[in-house]
């Protein structure tokens, strides 16, 4: 991989931020959040060893995400169902401003509760 540090005209670890970040572009339009990750790290995951392991980790977050609230679903007509979805709609708030603030600084994370699909 080359590392080199120009991706979409940033640096790796702007990218990486904003890779986490472009989930919450959920908000704005349905589902969103969930393909826009995957295709920042797709386009650019040979290219860069950091947006490869960032790219994957948020991968994994989506995935693991995707099957919460599967089953979150299945239980709605429950209030443990009902309540899932907020916890889970909370934690994916915060988990990924902790990633992002993480990826620009430099650091790698792994999303807590995340199911390690992609290693």
């Amino acid at each position: 991989m080359l590392d080199n540090d120009d991706y979409w005209g940033m640096k790796a670890d702007t990218y990486c931020m904003l890779l986490h970040l472009s989930q919450l572009t959920s908000l704005l339009l349905p589902g969103l959040g969930f393909v826009l990750p995957v295709i920042m790290w797709a386009t650019n995951k040979e290219k860069s060893t950091k947006i490869d392991k960032h790219g994957k980790a948020a991968t994994n977050w989506i995935l693991s995400l995707i099957i919460y609230y599967l089953i979150c679903s299945v239980l709605i007509i429950t209030p443990v169902g009902a309540l899932g979805i907020l916890v889970l709609a909370l934690f994916n708030l915060l988990f990924v401003i902790v990633a992002g603030q993480r990826a620009y600084q430099a650091q790698p994370w792994v999303y807590p509760l995340s199911i390690p699909f992609l290693k």
